[in-house]
């Protein structure tokens, strides 16, 4: 079973940046796709945000294109979220998701990280 761990979250003023980092352990024989998704008080989970990890494919919400970037590092089985000119309403638990396979011999499952709190104060 692999496990994810986010950090990075935190309260920042709107304009300013924060950088997520998920790291992805445990039994993992190959990871197809790493990203991340939010959800804020009183609203249904969303994607923000996925990077396939053998391609070049990177999916973005619209609310966020040309502010963050997602990115990868393979061999550290980590995914990044850079966030630049952060707005009140980015304001959400930010949760890494990854699809994974133990073995050659089994499927993919999808995972969820615990969470990671972004406050964004106007």
């Amino acid at each position: 079973q692999a496990q994810l761990v986010e950090s990075g979250g935190g309260l920042v003023q709107a304009g300013g940046s924060l950088k997520l980092s998920c790291v992805a352990s445990g039994s993992i024989f190959s990871i197809a796709v790493m990203g991340w998704y939010r959800q804020a008080p009183g609203k249904e989970r969303e994607l923000v945000a996925s990077v396939s990890m053998r391609g070049m494919t990177n999916d973005y919400a619209d609310s966020v294109k040309g502010r963050f970037t997602i990115s990868r590092d393979n061999a550290k089985n980590t995914v990044y979220l850079q966030m630049n000119s952060l707005k009140p309403e980015d304001t959400a638990v930010y949760y890494c998701n990854a699809k994974t396979r133990g073995s050659l011999y089994t499927g993919y499952v999808e995972v969820w990280g615990q969470g990671t709190l972004v406050t964004v104060s106007s």
